[in-house]
């Protein structure tokens, strides 16, 4: 009989689209849905965050199953396009498992302040997604 292996799977956390106008943006998803958007400013790229369900005082979300979000202002070489963000325990070793399994690390992983290590990547079939190992899982 053969042993079956679980394998751990990693979550998705986050959510990330783009924008065009931040005031709208805000506007938009203030009055439809009662999320709380904050505006980070150009020291944070732009980045815009989107609270939609309660949070503890490190900003981390109470209910699990549930995530928050984020937006960033849209750029001519990345497609305007949804993408999510997978939590993982080990950075770099998610970073090799992607591109042995054909994906493609977009850039070097940069440090969120209060959050953890972020980094894009593209699966082989083009969409981009990305990978955060929060400050939590860090050694």
């Amino acid at each position: 009989m053969k042993k079956i292996t679980k394998i751990k799977m990693d979550p998705v956390v986050h959510f990330e689209m783009p924008y065009e106008n931040s005031e709208r943006l805000v506007k938009f998803y203030s009055q439809v849905f009662g999320w709380q958007m904050q505006k980070l400013g150009e020291k944070m790229g732009g980045y815009v965050t989107a609270t939609t369900t309660e949070t503890d005082e490190q900003r981390m979300i109470k209910r699990p199953g549930v995530i928050n979000g984020g937006f960033y202002p849209k750029q001519p070489d990345s497609p305007a396009c949804p993408s999510v963000v997978i939590a993982v325990d080990d950075l770099k070793k998610a970073m090799e498992r992607v591109s042995d399994a054909g994906g493609k690390i977009l850039n070097e992983p940069v440090e969120i302040p209060g959050i953890g290590l972020y980094v894009s990547f593209r699966d082989p079939e083009g969409n981009r997604l990305s990978l955060l190992q929060p400050k939590s899982m860090q050694t």
